[in-house]
């Protein structure tokens, strides 16, 4: 077996999708001729926990726990909120934001660059030079963010016989969040110094968007794929709730509040007393403070049921259960390539998608072609308005349902196969 080394600093009991990512794809490289070997930090610090995951990670997969030095965590002796608020990647809109937080975003931004795990980079080189010769490693994979892993691939790169393999989960310095982060002109042009040395001199990379890889190629001649999140397994046999429920899975942070969206349900819950009595939103995740601001605003906080963050397993039987999914992106040019991971599970779960977005939004577009739900535009309440009749009427009549089309080449086995012919795959 070729032996392949990931690099990662999110893995169990860390929590959300871009855990999931890797924990699959080491489930099923063995059977395309591949050993994986998984290098994490020991005792890092996550923002959220999902100790369920633990139970997802192959027995026999090779882990290697290594130190962290994570200065930014001490800033939580000012703040334990607002420090995990912001890691969680919430940030208040700049009217809302204290002195403090302030303060914080503008040293995460400018002190810690690419990030907070940036004194992971050395020690880990140090001690990965030897791990690679000794066990005969000639693949090493770096995954981001946070993107200061990938300055560990491009040092073991320089230093030893290797494939670096840079897999970007999310863009770098194009992200929506990275923009909040009161950078200073001299620290954005560091960003994008490192940004460019990684692009330009990583043997290849991965993304997981066709937009993202778009914007790429614009950037380097280093030879690309899009390998985007996915499922695993099959739809649990579970019936639908009773009631008319929609509901986001995962962090609906203040930007992506769809405020079109509330208002339509406003109004519904105002013209009609059936759709009032059966409502219920459902939030399973983290939530900004905004997002809860504005359903109240317009009356429906009392069909509201925030369940805040749980374990996958827990997550899975709630999406199954419901009867609309939710999924919304930030309006605006530098999200249309955002693929969130949430929206392979929805395909799982096979109940129809209302995914509100920005123009040419490429999950949209996933959700159009694979005929699992509606794709608009986050302030086209006119549509909006339709297709939530146009559903709930089919769910009185117990006829909401969607027949997905081509949604298999999303299963995580057949992403992996993806992968090994990456790796193995000489460029001419």
């Amino acid at each position: 077996m070729r032996k392949v080394l990931i690099i990662t600093y999110y893995w169990p009991p860390a929590g959300g999708p871009g855990v999931q990512r890797w924990i699959k794809f080491t489930k099923y490289m063995p059977e395309f001729g591949l050993e994986p070997i998984v290098f994490i930090p020991e005792k890092a610090n996550y923002p959220l926990l999902d100790n369920s995951l633990l139970d997802e990670v192959p027995n026999n997969l090779q882990i290697v726990r290594f130190p962290i030095f994570e200065p930014y965590r001490l800033a939580s002796f000012f703040s334990k909120k607002k420090t995990k608020r912001i890691s969680s990647g919430i940030i208040q809109k700049g009217e809302k934001q204290s002195v403090l937080e302030k303060i914080l975003l503008w040293v995460r931004g400018n002190l810690f660059i690419p990030d907070a795990r940036k004194y992971w980079v050395k020690p880990a080189v140090r001690f990965l030079r030897q791990f690679i010769e000794t066990h005969g490693i000639h693949t090493v994979i770096t995954t981001g963010p946070p993107h200061s892993v990938h300055l560990i691939g491009m040092h073991l790169q320089k230093q030893s016989d290797i494939q670096w393999i840079a897999d970007f989960r999310d863009p770098w310095t194009t992200i929506g969040y990275h923009q909040k982060l009161k950078l200073t002109s001299v620290s954005k042009k560091k960003h994008l110094a490192l940004e460019s040395k990684v692009l330009q001199r990583a043997d290849k990379l991965i993304v997981t968007s066709n937009t993202t890889k778009k914007e790429f190629e614009q950037k380097t001649n280093t030879p690309i794929r899009c390998i985007t999140n996915g499922f695993d397994g099959t739809r649990p046999s579970t019936a639908c709730d009773s009631l008319f429920t929609l509901s986001h899975i995962g962090s609906l942070l203040t930007d992506r509040n769809p405020m079109g969206l509330w208002s339509v349900l406003g109004e519904l819950i105002k013209e009609n007393a059936l759709f009032s009595e059966r409502l219920r939103i459902q939030l399973i995740g983290v939530v900004g403070e905004e997002v809860l601001e504005s359903l109240d605003a317009h009356g429906l906080s009392g069909h509201v049921v925030a369940l805040g963050y749980l374990p996958h397993d827990a997550v899975v039987a709630y999406q199954t259960k419901s009867q609309v999914l939710l999924l919304t992106e930030i309006d605006a040019k530098e999200t249309q390539g955002i693929i969130p991971g949430k929206l392979f599970e929805y395909l799982k779960a096979e109940r129809p998608v209302l995914a509100l977005g920005p123009e040419h939004w490429e999950a949209g577009e996933l959700v159009e072609k694979s005929q699992s739900g509606r794709y608009m535009q986050v302030n086209d309440v006119k549509t909006i308005k339709l297709v939530v009749l146009d559903w709930f009427e089919q769910y009185k009549n117990q006829k909401l349902t969607v027949a997905t089309k081509g949604v298999e080449k999303y299963h995580r086995r057949e992403l992996t196969q993806s992968l090994a012919d990456f790796i193995t795959w000489e460029s001419s």
